[in-house]
């Protein structure tokens, strides 16, 4: 009978903590009326803490997150220690501390009212607060790694804004520390560049020659001229507008200066206008010195000279007449041989003979390279037997040499059609362009200053998150430990009141 009866006390007794006070209430040892019950004991326990001696451990007590049983016990063994004058000679303490928490102690121990509490606490740590603080850091340990990610993003979308706007700048020939000014210096270099260009053409006057005599053969039109333009250009070079549209050189050119635009005045500041002084032409006289003209100013004022008014100043032929003013029209005729306006650009800067040039290129383009093709092919005897009555111009060509007047002429087209020169003749053309490259090329430049300040941004939240997460985890150890021990005092009482039994709470996951 014996080794049965110790075989019993050896059999653990399972208990599935998420319903342990159910379990308690079940077996008598907690009532159903305990909550009240620790309303009670907390509302003396609140009062009882506001007169505590002078004790380092009773501090750190109080420190703790919430007071139970146990540290109640261990309370009043230290005040027996530190009210020891108090205890009369039945063994009774006169001090009010003592009294108040032994009384706390024994409603503690009422119906076992500590042991539902413990477990409520045990139920509420590991169903809520440590999932809870778990969650919290996995949410900070995740939004770690996606802020870290977005700084990878920024960090990458800065770089290539950075690149496409050093690509851009390339593009135009220019480094990008002041594109503004840049761009307007690249300019003033753009005339002697298209006058290479025009020179270039000189090379190609075998090639016109050539494309004329085959449009005089095969279409039998000998007053028909080609790219008459390339032959202007070829004979004479990029020459104004003028030249080309009269035939005869200008006296004088006034060429339109490319005005840079002032930045906007401050709101202090005038803006009083600009003002342009157009030099006066006069005939004969002596106003057309140019060292004394310049010292003048036109009022536009007309005074006719009296009788009397002959003290050296010249009036004209000496007659007092009426002084004529001739205002000219817009698109009315200008003095002539004097170009100004469109007539004062150069063939290659004015964008409607530009145009025409590059058409007239790629016209000539076009016949070598059929040309060439057709002399590349021997067996064609259809073509072999027209070119027998072609003029000997045509008869005396060679593959390669047509080849190499085709290649001249595709150099040429890819020296001005080039991107950088486009829109450096676009800036010739309107001022304003200029503008509106700049502030293109500083929009990439501010996206990447937005997306490093975004970056930043995120560094800093990476940064709240990690300190969040450091915060955090000593708690959840806290809380861990004391789940451990409350887990222990559960376990440890329950086994008392069968006999020794060991005791497991079933369900915790720590």
């Amino acid at each position: 009978m014996e080794a049965p009866a110790q075989d019993y006390r050896n059999v653990p007794i399972d208990i599935q903590t998420s319903k342990l006070l159910d379990w308690l209430v079940d077996r008598r040892h907690c009532s159903l009326r305990w909550q009240s019950q620790v309303q009670l004991i907390r509302q003396r326990i609140d009062v009882a803490i506001q007169d505590m001696p002078e004790n380092q451990e009773i501090k750190q007590l109080l420190d703790g997150a919430y007071l139970h049983y146990f540290h109640c016990l261990r309370i009043v063994e230290i005040l027996k220690g530190t009210e020891a004058s108090t205890k009369n000679l039945f063994g009774h303490y006169s001090s009010q501390r003592m009294r108040d928490w032994q009384e706390i102690v024994a409603l503690y121990e009422k119906e076992n009212t500590y042991l539902a509490e413990l477990s409520s606490l045990l139920v509420r740590s590991i169903s809520y607060e440590i999932p809870s603080l778990r969650r919290q850091l996995g949410r900070c340990q995740q939004a770690q790694q996606d802020f870290s990610r977005r700084e990878d993003e920024c960090q990458l979308g800065a770089a290539e804004l950075r690149e496409r706007f050093l690509g851009s700048c390339r593009q135009y020939g220019i480094s990008g520390d002041n594109v503004r000014q840049e761009l307007l210096a690249l300019v003033k270099d753009l005339p002697s560049l298209l006058c290479q260009v025009g020179a270039g053409v000189s090379a190609l006057g075998e090639a016109i020659e050539l494309y004329q005599a085959c449009v005089e053969f095969v279409c039998d039109s000998p007053g028909t001229v080609v790219v008459p333009l390339l032959r202007h250009v070829a004979s004479r070079g990029n020459t104004t507008v003028f030249e080309w549209r009269t035939g005869q050189e200008p006296r004088r050119v006034e060429r339109p200066q490319l005005r840079e635009e002032p930045e906007p005045p401050g709101e202090d500041a005038i803006d009083w206008g600009d003002f342009t002084l157009e030099p006066i032409q006069v005939g004969d006289g002596a106003a057309a010195d140019g060292g004394a003209q310049d010292e003048e100013i036109d009022w536009g004022i007309t005074v006719e000279p009296s009788a009397q008014q002959d003290d050296g100043i010249d009036w004209g032929d000496g007659e007092a007449e009426q002084v004529q003013i001739t205002v000219l029209e817009a698109g009315s005729e200008v003095p002539e041989g004097v170009a100004c306006g469109s007539d004062a650009l150069t063939l290659l800067e004015n964008p409607e003979t530009r145009n025409q040039f590059i058409d007239e290129l790629m016209e000539l383009e076009l016949f070598l390279a059929q040309r060439l093709v057709e002399m590349e092919e021997e067996a064609d005897i259809v073509a072999m037997s027209q070119l027998q009555l072609a003029p000997a111009l045509l008869q005396g060509q060679t593959s390669a040499h047509v080849g190499s007047q085709l290649a001249t002429v595709r150099a040429l087209l890819a020296q001005l059609c080039s991107r950088s020169v486009q829109h450096l003749c676009m800036i010739l053309a309107s001022p304003r362009y200029v503008d509106r490259v700049t502030e293109l090329l500083r929009q990439k430049l501010r996206q990447a200053e937005l997306l490093l300040a975004k970056k930043e941004a995120m560094a800093r939240k990476r940064q709240e998150a990690l300190a969040e997460q450091g915060s955090l985890e000593p708690k959840l150890d806290r809380l861990l430990e004391k789940t451990k021990e409350l887990q222990k005092l559960i376990e440890a009482d329950i086994s008392k009141r069968y006999g020794g039994r060991p005791v497991n709470l079933m369900g915790i996951n720590l």
